[in-house]
């Protein structure tokens, strides 16, 4: 007897990782949302908004999606360097997860190296993986801190994030001019006034006259 063997079913494009079955019921949300806030999700100009929301929100926080070790992919060096190492004007956005309204600014990084550095193109990749979230600005620069503290062991790290909410300027109390400054001091950075003094003067030093 020959047996003849079934070949499978091709997968629903709504199956496989879920995203596409979950694209599916964010753009159905979205279309709920903009008709009970009065609006005709059919009219010309809307026909294609929620499928641009849920693209835009996937984008904005995409960082849930990225790991650090496979970010930093092997750039750590080996390195007798015992000055300051400083990237700063790192441009980063987030969304505030009270009101998912962005913030955004500029972020200052700088760490005393122990025995090795990492690839300088990386600070503002990890600025990057933690941005794209839902996020509080305190929290935010608490996470970028710890990463490279954890990462590098260096001798301390500091990061200071300067931002505009637009929970606060757009909404609310409706302040435009308004800048919130947050940092997180570790190590040396903490322990040393003259370091945490050096840190933040070098960050603040030949700025390009822009201000957040």
């Amino acid at each position: 007897m020959v047996t003849t063997k079934k070949l499978a079913k091709p997968r629903s494009a709504l199956q496989g990782n879920g995203r596409p079955a979950e694209s599916q019921a964010l753009n159905e949300l979205v279309t709920k949302m903009l008709v009970m806030l009065g609006e005709n999700p059919r009219r010309n100009g809307l026909l294609k908004t929620p499928e641009r929301v849920v693209k835009a929100l996937r984008f904005m926080t995409q960082g849930y999606k990225q790991n650090l070790d496979h970010l930093l992919n092997e750039a750590l060096f080996p390195l007798e360097y015992d000055e300051m190492v400083i990237v700063k004007d790192i441009d980063f956005f987030s969304l505030c997860e009270h009101h998912l309204l962005p913030f955004f600014g500029r972020c200052h990084v700088g760490y005393l190296p122990r025995n090795r550095v990492v690839g300088l193109s990386k600070i503002p990749r990890i600025v990057d993986m933690f941005s794209r979230r839902l996020q509080v600005q305190e929290r935010l620069t608490v996470q970028i801190a710890e990463a490279l503290q954890e990462k590098l062991n260096p001798e301390g790290v500091g990061v200071v994030m300067e931002a505009r909410h637009l929970c606060m300027m757009m909404r609310g109390v409706e302040k435009q001019n308004t800048i919130a400054v947050t940092s997180s001091m570790l190590g040396a950075f903490r322990n040393q006034q003259q370091t945490r003094e050096e840190f933040l003067k070098l960050i603040h030093r030949g700025g390009t006259g822009d201000s957040y």
